[in-house]
């Protein structure tokens, strides 16, 4: 039987995952389409790998199967998921190379399937969100990345934006306006299904460059995966650390509602 303890959520520039042993390629089928993912073992604990825009950065983000992806997750009976996300920063305070652990978001997605709870198989429900992303998660990562040197911000909020092109920077002094600090093009609704379905879930967001009219140059997508490749031995890291010291059973608000 596939099972999982952990997961992690590659987003871009984050599409291996050479920390793990025993690895596998796994396609599973759930009732919102197929996911393939890796599964192997790191520190005795079991984890699955999911990269969120598939191989070779395949998947662009309005079209990614959030909802595949997070029934897959769930199906193999994994109980907390970090995400990897790579933002633009709207906040001088969060610059190129920093970390920040997301607390918030803003969500500008227009597309995308955003709930489970669509008054069909899984009927309706009304979620809390006050928390979206788990604070216990958030906590134990922003330690563990102060404790590697890591400069990190305890918190951010992440404009969502459908994407996939990047911002005007009218969009950008709107969402600053409204107290984003970064944006990005995927991490809702990942959280919020996450939340749906009783997971603990926390983004670790790299700033690859600053947004639309801040960043004196165009934007691009190379800029993004170059810095992302100046980033990835700290994440790697990151992910190990957390992977080996994280508590998995421990009882939290995340897993029920």
């Amino acid at each position: 039987m596939l099972r999982a303890d952990l997961a992690v959520i590659g987003g871009t520039g984050v599409y291996k995952a050479e920390m793990l042993e025993n690895t596998r390629d796994v396609e599973m089928e759930t009732c919102y389409g197929k996911v393939n993912l890796l599964l192997g073992s790191y520190a005795g604990r079991e984890v699955a790998f999911l990269a969120r825009h598939g191989k070779g950065h395949s998947v662009p983000p309005h079209l990614v199967n959030y909802r595949a992806n997070i029934r897959a997750l769930k199906d193999l009976g994994v109980k907390k998921i970090i995400a990897t996300a790579a933002v633009g920063s709207l906040n001088q305070a969060m610059a190129p190379l920093d970390f920040v652990i997301i607390d918030q978001f803003l969500d500008f997605t227009k597309v995308r399937s955003s709930t489970f709870f669509d008054g069909e198989q899984e009927g309706v429900r009304h979620v809390d969100v006050t928390d979206p992303y788990c604070p216990r998660l958030r906590a134990f990562l922003y330690e563990q990345a102060v404790a590697l040197g890591l400069k990190t911000h305890q918190g951010g909020c992440y404009a969502c934006m459908e994407g996939p092109r990047y911002e005007t920077p009218a969009e950008i002094k709107m969402l600053k306006l409204l107290g984003g600090d970064v944006v990005g093009m995927t991490s809702v609704p990942e959280v919020v299904l996450a939340r749906e379905a009783e997971m603990c879930y926390a983004t670790v967001a790299m700033v690859t460059n600053y947004a639309a009219g801040i960043q004196p140059t165009k934007l691009s997508h190379q800029e993004v995966v170059d810095v992302m490749q100046q980033l990835s031995e700290n994440i790697s890291r990151l992910i190990m650390t957390a992977l080996a010291e994280l508590t998995i059973d421990d009882e939290c608000a995340c897993c029920r509602w």
